[in-house]
């Protein structure tokens, strides 16, 4: 959810749109779709390696080791 947030949020400060572009709207470039693709995927990974390295720094915290 969290990455679909930041997602929609910065696709609207690039494109200046509301919504990111359907891989199948003809009325949409290519650039638009694959630019929409490539942010919301580094947005994804940058979101859940977050969640990965809190959550692994957490385990090591309570346990004193690290997971892995």
């Amino acid at each position: 959810m969290l990455a679909g947030a930041l997602f929609k949020q910065a696709w609207k400060m690039l494109s200046h749109d509301e919504d990111a572009p359907d891989a199948t709207a003809a009325e949409r470039t290519w650039n638009e779709v694959l630019l929409a693709a490539a942010l919301q995927g580094a947005i994804f990974v940058a979101v859940k390696a977050t969640v990965d390295r809190a959550d692994a720094t957490a385990t090591r915290s309570l346990t004193g080791t690290w997971p892995g």
